[in-house]
Formats: structure tokens, sequence, C-alpha cells
């Protein structure tokens, strides 16, 4: 099938249901003529060519795939901030889901400003293993961190208190303390796994106090799934000896922030991880998904088919499973490991191949796969 980019009076309809798209059967073929629609957010350096390796793997797929791209580049951000954060809100609301390329940050962050505006609230990071990837580590790395996307201290810069002194504020919110439960437990339990609650709730009782607190509610709620907590501290210690202990671990905000770079730094790299951010309806369920590599915007070596694009086709890989393409999902995660365990990858993992015939090398291997011949 063909990828192809929307026309400019394209208005998709919401997709109806209520069932996350993580909770959809897993199917490894759709038929010829299902089309999946998104937002793509443009942004800047690197972000052409990811976006070109993203529609390269799109060839590949079983699918027709319709971008509908936003620029949220610097330049255009800069000439019209506010209509291009409403052409990106307003693409996400119809379409339900957008996937996103490193912006820079410079009068604001985008990502915070697209935070706010779309009440993202959770962000989920899985982080493993990846073969052929160099790594300082015998542990082998499975594990999805669930983040609280608002609060904690990340929400209050603070002020100065004469020459001296700072403060600032510390929130902690029943509200998205329960979705990021929920989102957890529901995790796991298609896993088969045990969730992993982590704060100082010894030291900051008020305010990780209340995220134990609410999460031990949700489990209440999930027979069958195991769960404790522990001392993020301690946590973090165990992560780096024993890291096969953990396979869903729940946590506020900047913890969640610490523990998914710490963990991407024990499988080899920060910047080969994908995450997605969400928001959530009354009822609880999942209303809109954006889907992000992790990394920046590379100037430096941007238009040079230099750059590696595992993150942002890990991103794309995730996006599919969330709307219900399992099968198709799993597949790609799985054509981006082969090729770079086979030592066919880009310079910064000691390989020779540029971007494009990186990204050729994966749609290679997807075909391959989503034929039965793995």
């Amino acid at each position: 099938m063909k990828y192809a980019t929307c026309p400019p009076d394209f208005q998709p309809q919401p997709t109806p249901g209520r069932i996350p798209g993580f909770l959809k059967a897993e199917h490894a073929s759709m038929a010829a003529n299902e089309t999946l629609d998104l937002a793509e957010y443009l942004g800047d350096g690197i972000s052409a060519e990811l976006s070109a390796s993203v529609h390269a793997i799109a060839e590949a797929l079983p699918i027709d795939v319709c971008f509908s791209p936003v620029d949220l580049s610097l330049e255009r951000r800069r000439e019209d901030p506010e209509g291009a954060y409403q052409e990106a809100e307003d693409a996400i609301r119809h379409l339900g889901v957008a996937l996103k390329y490193p912006t820079v940050t410079e009068a604001e962050s985008p990502n915070k400003v697209l935070r706010e505006r779309l009440d993202f609230s959770v962000i989920h990071r899985p982080v493993a293993t990846i073969p052929g990837v160099a790594t300082r580590h015998q542990g082998t790395v499975d594990v999805h961190i669930v983040r609280i996307a608002v609060g904690g201290t990340y929400e209050d810069a603070g002020r100065r208190i004469g020459s001296e002194a700072a403060v600032s504020v510390r929130v902690i919110e029943r509200k998205p303390s329960r979705h990021a439960a929920h989102f957890a437990f529901q995790l796991a339990r298609r896993l088969g796994v045990e969730v992993v609650s982590t704060s100082k709730y010894t030291i900051q009782r008020a305010t990780d106090g209340l995220f134990e607190e609410v999460v031990a509610e949700v489990a209440a709620e999930y027979e069958g799934v195991p769960h404790h907590a522990e001392l993020f501290d301690a946590l973090l210690a165990k992560l780096i000896m024993r890291p096969e202990d953990y396979r869903v671990i729940v946590t506020p905000n900047e913890y969640g922030d610490f523990v998914s770079d710490a963990a991407c730094g024990i499988v080899g790299s920060i910047g080969l991880g994908a995450s997605a951010s969400y928001a959530f309806n009354r009822r609880g369920d999942v209303q809109l998904a954006m889907f992000d590599p992790a990394g920046g915007t590379a100037p430096d070596i941007a238009g040079q088919d230099l750059c590696n694009p595992s993150a942002a086709l890990w991103a794309f890989s995730m996006l599919l499973n969330h709307k219900g393409y399992r099968g198709v999902g799993k597949a790609l995660n799985k054509a981006v490991r082969e090729t770079i365990a086979s030592g066919r990858t880009t310079r910064d993992l000691g390989g020779e191949l540029g971007t494009e015939a990186f990204s050729q090398a994966v749609a290679t291997n997807l075909r391959r796969i989503l034929a039965g011949n793995s």
C-alpha cells in the first residue's frame, strides 16, 4: 500500500469507541482498503529526514497511511505561533493520534505547549535492550515506564526570596495519578507482569504519599496483577543491578524523567528511545495520543543523510500498536531491531549506512516479517 498526504480539505471524524488502543485485539493483517489517518507534526533540524524515513516504512505496510502534516518549525512558530499550535490541536482532535518530530525550544517548549493545550497527563516510555548496540551493562532490560506528565517539581519554576533563598511548589494531583495508575495496571495485565510504583513516600509524605495512596486504590481494582511500592533511590540502584526485575514502573513526573534516562543509558543510548503522551476523557479512556522520538533536532548533521531514524520508527510502531495494529507494530519493532543487530545501521552505531539506506533496509526486513518469513 502507498502512504498519502491528506488533502488540505481532509476532515476526518474522531475515532469511535471507548476501548483504549493498547487494549485492542492483536492482528497481523488487515483488509486491503483499511486506512490509518494521523497528524504529523513537522519540526526542525533532522525532522524532514525522520519524516521521510517514516514515509518509506509506511510504503511497506499492508494498510494505507494518510498523513496530515502540520508545520511546527521554529520559522513557522516565530511568524504565527498561535496559528501553528491551533492547527496542531485541530489535527489531533480530528484524528486522535499524532506523530511528532523534534522541535527547537526558543521562546517556549513546543512539547510543553502541546501538553497544556491537549491535557496530556501520562507519558509512556518503553525501554528494551537493543541487540547490536554496545553497552557497559550485562543485564537485559525490558521495562515500561509510565510517568505522570504534569505536576511534581516541573510545574513551578519557583521564585527568589531575597538574595539568599528560592522556593518552588511541588504538586501531586489525584486525577493524573489515577490515569497513570490505570494505564500501568492495564498494561501489566496484558503483559502478565507486576506493577512497581516508586516515589519518596517516606520523606515526601503528603505529595508522594497521595500518589502511592491513589496507586493502591487502583491496584485493588486489578485482581491478579501484583503490585508493590519501592523508594525511588533504592529502585534506581536495583534497576542498574538487576534490570530484569522490572517490567512496569509507574511514578510521578520528575522521577519518571530520571528513571527513563537511566534505563536508556543501561541499554546504550538515550537517543534511541521513543515515547507516547496520552490525554484521557472523563471516563478515563485514552482520547488523544502523541508519539515522538527521544533526542533533539541535531542541526549539525541535518540534511546530510546521517541521522539515525530508529527512534522515530519505534514511535511509529507505538502509534500502530495504539491504533490496534498490534501485529504490524510488533513487526516494525522487530524489523528495526533485526536491522541494527545485523550491523546494517547508521554511523552513530558503528555502521556505514545513511538514513535513507537504513530506512530501506528496515523496510525490506519488515516486508519479510509481515510475509511470515521471519
